[in-house]
Formats: structure tokens, C-alpha cells, sequence
């Protein structure tokens, strides 16, 4: 079975350097492709000392994690893959976590394979087991895992691109992730995208990875400053995916409207004295939202 690897990186070379050995521990592993969104921290040099038998190495512009899922995914298609497996460079798959996953490709039914993760040791999820495309005051992710992770491989509707193992005919029918998503619900879209084309998923417990804990000592301020950026893809992407798959006006308008007002609000409540949000922050979340329902997609101009 021909199994490539796609990792996407920017400007975490110990991190990257970590993923990368974890996953050529991996047996059944064919080749690697490590996708470089313009990294400026040594991870180019580091990257042209890898053999290039068992590497691809590509550079390119920052294009967020969802453009360098669409190039990694679409070299991978090129080189004959018949499954991929995509994960960023915060997830490090443990030896086995591959072995685990490969029992359940020979069920034609299961499009995608979704190992759990583990942070600190414990079991971190966001994956859920359906979609709520009809009710305006639920989220959009029905049965989410984390309250009551199973013990044994569950279908489910979603998960991130930590680690999914996707076979070849599903990029074959619905295409590359949506690179204008940028960062943030490109995974969502995908998943969905997949379970509409009429494949299933399959979280499976006992192929495991570990994830990195980013801004653990950080204050509830710092860690919103620093995060702050990326909420407005959040909002945006977040947005869009309810208009454009919304299946009434309540969810198609009213559920975004409902979750940019919770930034705005904390926004407004906090700019005064804290540094997580700025007055300005207001115009830029309203901006989001609107960008989402007119799904004007795309890196966001500051």
C-alpha cells in the first residue's frame, strides 16, 4: 500500500524535526511531503539535508495551513498515494499509530481514519458525530467526542487535520481542501465535503499521536493577544461555512450573527484594560462576519 505523508509547517523547525521522526518510526510510511509556508527560522536549511528518496521537500508562501493541505494533498494525488496522511507539525505520532489505523483501509465505506490525540497525556478532541445544519442556537458540531471519548472505533462526522488518514478516491471525488479558507474549519469543510459525497469517517482510539500544548504559563490576556489574529479566520471561516451549507436563513444568517457577537462583546468589555482586544477589534470582527456571508474568502488584509 502506497501511504504518503503530508506535513505542513511554518517557523516551528523543533517541532517539525520531532513530527519527522516520529513519522519515519511509523512503518508502512512510502514518503514524506513537508510543505514550507516561507519559514524564516532555519527550517529551509534543515529541510534541504533530508534525503531527497524519502522526502519531497516544497517552499512556498505563507498561505496558511489550508493552502499547504491543498499543495501537499494534490503532490501527494501526483505520486500515486493511494492513502494520505495529513497532519501539521504540532502532532507526533506515536510508533503504532499508523499499524492501527491500517486494518480499517480495506473497508471501502470509510473515507477518512481519525486517530485521537492526546495533550499533556490526556485525551484532546474537538472530533464530533454530526452536523447541525437547522438549528441557529446549537453549534454546528453535533456529538462532540470530548465529553465522552469512546473506547472503540466510532464514526464520526469530523475531525482536524491532526493526523487523518485519507483514502485516494475521496480526493479523487470532492477535490483539495479549500485553500482560501486559510486557517481555521478548512478540516470541517473537508470532512463535510466527504460524509455529503457519501463516505464515512472513523475516530479509532487506539492509534494514538501526542500534541503539543501551546501557551500553557500564558494569562487569559496574552493568550488572546497572541491568538487574536487567527480569531478573526475563525470568525470569517466559521461564518461562511454556516451560509454556505446553512440549510435555512436561521442558520445561514442568524448563528453567524450569534458568534461574532460573542467577540464583540468581549471585545468591547475587556479593550479597556486588558491587551487581549483593541477598540479596533470590533470593525475588523464585524468585517469578518460580513466577509463570511458574502464567503469572500482569501488572507485578510490587516
Amino acid at each position: 500500500m502506497h501511504i504518503i505523508a503530508v506535513v505542513v509547517t511554518f517557523n516551528r523547525l523543533p517541532l517539525l524535526q520531532r513530527n519527522l521522526e516520529c513519522l519515519r518510526a511509523n512503518r508502512g510510511v512510502s514518503h514524506i511531503v513537508v510543505v514550507n509556508n516561507g519559514s524564516t527560522d532555519g527550517t529551509a536549511d534543515y529541510l534541504a539535508t533530508l534525503p531527497a528518496a524519502h522526502f519531497t521537500i516544497i517552499t512556498q508562501a505563507n498561505v496558511g495551513g489550508a493552502g499547504g493541505f491543498h499543495r501537499g494533498i494534490s503532490e501527494a494525488m501526483q505520486q500515486g498515494a493511494e492513502w494520505i496522511w495529513c497532519m501539521d507539525d504540532d502532532v507526533f505520532p506515536r510508533p503504532d499509530c499508523l499499524e492501527h489505523l491500517l486494518p480499517y483501509t480495506a473497508d471501502a465505506r470509510y473515507g477518512i481514519l481519525a486517530p485521537r490525540r492526546l495533550m499533556d497525556g490526556r485525551i484532546y478532541t474537538n472530533d464530533f458525530t454530526a452536523y447541525n445544519l437547522t438549528n441557529p442556537f446549537a453549534s454546528l458540531h453535533k456529538g462532540k467526542l470530548a465529553s465522552c471519548p469512546p473506547t472503540e472505533p466510532t464514526e464520526i462526522a469530523g475531525t482536524a487535520f491532526e493526523g487523518p488518514l485519507i483514502r485516494r478516491e475521496v480526493v479523487e471525488k470532492i477535490g483539495l481542501p479549500n485553500r482560501e479558507l486559510f486557517i481555521f474549519c478548512d478540516d470541517t469543510d473537508y470532512c463535510l465535503r466527504t460524509v455529503r459525497a457519501g463516505y464515512r469517517i472513523l475516530s479509532v482510539p487506539a492509534a494514538l499521536m501526542d500534541k503539543e500544548h501551546f501557551f500553557s504559563t500564558d494569562s487569559w490576556a496574552e493568550r488572546n493577544h497572541k491568538k487574536k489574529w487567527k480569531r478573526f479566520y475563525q470568525v470569517r471561516n466559521a461564518t461562511y461555512l454556516n451560509h454556505h451549507y446553512g440549510l435555512n436563513l436561521w442558520v445561514r444568517y442568524l448563528r453567524p450573527l450569534i458568534g461574532v457577537a460573542g467577540y464583540v462583546v468581549t471585545a468591547l468589555a475587556t479593550c479597556a484594560f486588558s491587551r487581549a482586544y483593541a477598540l479596533k477589534d470590533v470593525a475588523r470582527f464585524w468585517r469578518a462576519y460580513r466577509d463570511g456571508l458574502a464567503e469572500r474568502l482569501g488572507i485578510m488584509q490587516p
